[in-house]
Order: C-alpha cells, then sequence, then structure tokens
C-alpha cells in the first residue's frame, strides 16, 4: 500500500512556508492526538503519520530530498539501493545530485582518477616598444615533469603502470553512513588518487613526476597591459599517472618610459619648448612609439598644458589592428643660466611687457584681482 503524501497528511500546501508547515502541524496533531481519542486505533495511525511527516518537512534538506525523489528517498535508510532511481543510488547520492555542483562537483559525482597536476605562475619583464609591438621571451620555470625512467607510469613495469583503488573504487574518497547523513573523506588506500602502484618506480617513488627546470617559449602579444596574464594550457607541473597537466601562467610587466605614458589606448608624451618658441610659435619633432617620427605645429602664445592631438599614433589595441592616439602635452620651460646679452634682450622685453596688458592676459587679470583683494581689507580695516 502506498505511503500517502506527507503535505497531504498534513493538510498543508507544496509551496507552504515552514511557519504554515508548523500550524497545519500542530492543527493536525490536536486532531488525532490519542488523548482526544481514546481507544481509537485509526486516529493513533494517524497521529503517528502526522509526526512522521512533520519530522521529515519541518528539516530543509530532507523537505528537498523529499520534494524531488518522494518516499523513496528515505527507504531503506537512505543507504540501501533504492528503486527506481537508475541502479543503486542512495542517500548520499541524492544530496550529491542536488547540491554538488553548489561544492564544486559535477552534477552528483566526484572527479575519478588521478589528481591532474598543479598549475605554475612565472612572471616576464618587457619593454613598453615590446607592449606595443609583441615579443617572444623564453623563461626557464622549474615544475614536476613526467619521470623519464618509467615515461610517468610510476611502475617499475612501465607497461604495467598504475591500478584502480580497490578501496574506493578509483573515487579517491570513501563514504560512511552515520545515521541519516553521509560522511565523506579521503581514501586512505590512493591518498585520494583513486590509483595505486603495486610496483613504483625507484626514480620518482611511484608519483610519475619528478622535479626539473624547463625551458619555455611565451609568445607575448602586442597590446599587453602591465599585470595580464597569459595561460599556457597543460604546461604546468605533470599530473600523476595518467593524470592531466596542470597550466601555467605567466605574468607580464611593463616597464616604465623615458618618453612617453600609457593610458588605455593612448599614450601620453610630455614635451618641453623654450620660452620664445611658445610665445613666436615654432614646430616641433616628436617620436612615436612605432618609432617613426611626427611633426607638431605649435602656435604662437602656446601655453604650458595645452595639448595636440595625433590621431592613431598611439597604443596598439590587442587582438586588432586599431590604434589609440597619442597626445602631446606641452611644458614651457623658463630659461636658466643667462648669458649677458640674454638678459639684457629679456630686461628690455620685460621693460616693455609693462605696459602691455594684451600680452600677459592672465598675469594682468590675477594681478589685478590681488589689487582688489587688498583694496577691499584696507577699507574694511
Amino acid at each position: 500500500m502506498a505511503k500517502p503524501d506527507y503535505y497531504a497528511t498534513l493538510g498543508a500546501a507544496r509551496e507552504a512556508s515552514a511557519d504554515d508547515l508548523k500550524k497545519a502541524y500542530r492543527k493536525a496533531a490536536m486532531q488525532y492526538h490519542p488523548d482526544r481519542n481514546p481507544g481509537n486505533p485509526a486516529a493513533e495511525a494517524k497521529f503517528k503519520e502526522v509526526n512522521e511527516a512533520y519530522d521529515v518537512l519541518k528539516d530543509e534538506q530532507k523537505r528537498a530530498a523529499y520534494d524531488r525523489f518522494g518516499h523513496a528517498a528515505f527507504e531503506n535508510g537512505g543507504g540501501a539501493q533504492q528503486p527506481g532511481f537508475g541502479g543503486g543510488e542512495g542517500l548520499g547520492d541524492i544530496f550529491d545530485q542536488m547540491f554538488g555542483e553548489f561544492m564544486g562537483g559535477n552534477g552528483g559525482r566526484g572527479r575519478r582518477g588521478p589528481r591532474g597536476g598543479a598549475d605554475v605562475r612565472a612572471g616576464v619583464e618587457i619593454s613598453l616598444e615590446e607592449a606595443f609591438k609583441g615579443a617572444k621571451r623564453t623563461i626557464r620555470v622549474p615544475t614536476r615533469v613526467a619521470c623519464e625512467a618509467c615515461v610517468g607510469t610510476g611502475s617499475e613495469s612501465k607497461e604495467k603502470g598504475s591500478e584502480t583503488c580497490t578501496g574506493c573504487g578509483g573515487a579517491g574518497k570513501v563514504r560512511a553512513q552515520q545515521g541519516f547523513f553521509i560522511v565523506e573523506r579521503t581514501c586512505p588506500t590512493c591518498g585520494g588518487a583513486g590509483r595505486v602502484v603495486r610496483n613504483p618506480c625507484r626514480i620518482c617513488a611511484g608519483a610519475g613526476t619528478v622535479q626539473r627546470e624547463r625551458s619555455l617559449s611565451v609568445d607575448i602579444p602586442g597590446g599587453v597591459e602591465d599585470g595580464t596574464r597569459i595561460r599556457l594550457t597543460g604546461q604546468g607541473e605533470a599530473g600523476g599517472p595518467g593524470a592531466p597537466a596542470g597550466d601555467l601562467y605567466v605574468h607580464v610587466g611593463v616597464q616604465a618610459h623615458e618618453i612617453f605614458q600609457r593610458e588605455g589606448a593612448n599614450i601620453m608624451c610630455h614635451v618641453p619648448i623654450r620660452m620664445t618658441q611658445a610665445a613666436l610659435g615654432a614646430e616641433v619633432e616628436v617620436p612615436s612609439i612605432d618609432g617613426s617620427k611626427a611633426r607638431v605645429k605649435i602656435p604662437a602664445g602656446t601655453q604650458t598644458g595645452a595639448q595636440f592631438r595625433l590621431r592613431s599614433k598611439g597604443f596598439s589595441v590587442l587582438r586588432s589592428n586599431q590604434r589609440g592616439d597619442m597626445f602631446i602635452q606641452i611644458a614651457v620651460e623658463t630659461p636658466q643660466h643667462l648669458t649677458p646679452g640674454q638678459r639684457d634682450l629679456l630686461e628690455k622685453f620685460e621693460g616693455e611687457a609693462q605696459g602691455h596688458h594684451k600680452g600677459s592676459p592672465e598675469t594682468h587679470g590675477f594681478f589685478a584681482k590681488v589689487r582688489e583683494f587688498f583694496d577691499r581689507n584696507t577699507k574694511a580695516g
């Protein structure tokens, strides 16, 4: 005879909240309580069903299992073979299917077989020009490689290699049921590898790998930024017998440049010019990151901080044929160590400039405001 639905037993909806379930349970328990129904076997049996139903539905994990698998989730204590589950999935397997992906699993089945090799990290420094064009570097990486003596099998008998662990059946983990819960731990026989070597290699002691230093060529694409991480799949540490190798992560550092400053796909170049060039106007030659030259026309009266844009003269864009822009930022330089002749010329220039306010509008405007400031404070005092 099929067992009644737990929700129907409590008189609650399947989407009922925990509080609603609790209210439904109290109502049903009060209705069928033996003290209220003395000598009524049917009421006593119903009271037991109500308690059994609430015992399952008040627990979040039990309720989730029941919602998915019904009464089959709790038959035989959850540890024996269950009918209708495709051949022997216990309660631990049920929870694996439900929650495994949230715990880093793969749909209820732990990864079987030996552990893969560890990932390796290395660093390389390149110049800004190399970051623009792209570069190739040879790096030396201390890592673990397949043992030459056993060809990575870990066994003295190269053909035989390792065998499936009999302690865990290759799963790398063993389970033990404690009441309702399933406790999982690393297999003590194989240490979680899922395989064991019966006749270990004398060179690598059965690990299948040995410590070595490898030389690797790394292609760095043009447009990389400082801190870029390049992944070389399968170039990390070798795995154990039959296991995949890890990956190599190369962190790229870009050195500071003496002329250019990079800002994303654009380049800034600070160009100092003489005071006379700024006043009279000039044409200056500036370098580009690609090694070419460009001429920039500086109009008369240019001030410090003025910027000029050279389109498509900036940095290369990663995985693209496009380039950013280059911005020339002007800095007007005050002359030092004047010769007597230069000093005479500048003194003459300054004498004429004092009465020519249009020649230095910012200077005239600033000191006019200063005079007004002092006048106001003098009157106020």
